[in-house]
């Protein structure tokens, strides 16, 4: 098999387009994938609930709209109305870590 000296890891990709880790170009698309990923994380938890986000509001005690734009990355979600979502909404636990 012939090997393809175009294919780039994502790592070298980003390196190369967005400059090295700690450059502020990286810092900004790095910044902006965690809070893509938050609202995805979020969406793939009430689909697999089985929720609308209306019904996921209800239960968090927020709006459609409100739980729409944390999905679509739109509005930054406070932490504890982020417990609230992971807790009320989902009957889950919220973790988080700090990564040094």
């Amino acid at each position: 098999m012939k090997e393809n000296k175009n294919i780039k890891t994502l790592t070298e990709f980003k390196d190369e387009h967005y400059g090295k880790i700690g450059s502020p170009k990286r810092d900004k698309l790095e910044k902006g994938f965690e809070a893509f990923k938050l609202g995805a994380l979020i969406q793939e938890a009430r689909i697999e609930k089985g929720l609308t986000q209306e019904q996921l509001a209800e239960k968090c005690g927020t709006n459609k709209a409100y739980i729409s734009r944390v999905e679509n990355n739109i509005k930054d979600v406070r932490i504890s109305t982020l417990q609230k979502i992971v807790e009320l909404g989902f009957g889950g636990q919220l973790q988080l870590s700090i990564k040094l």
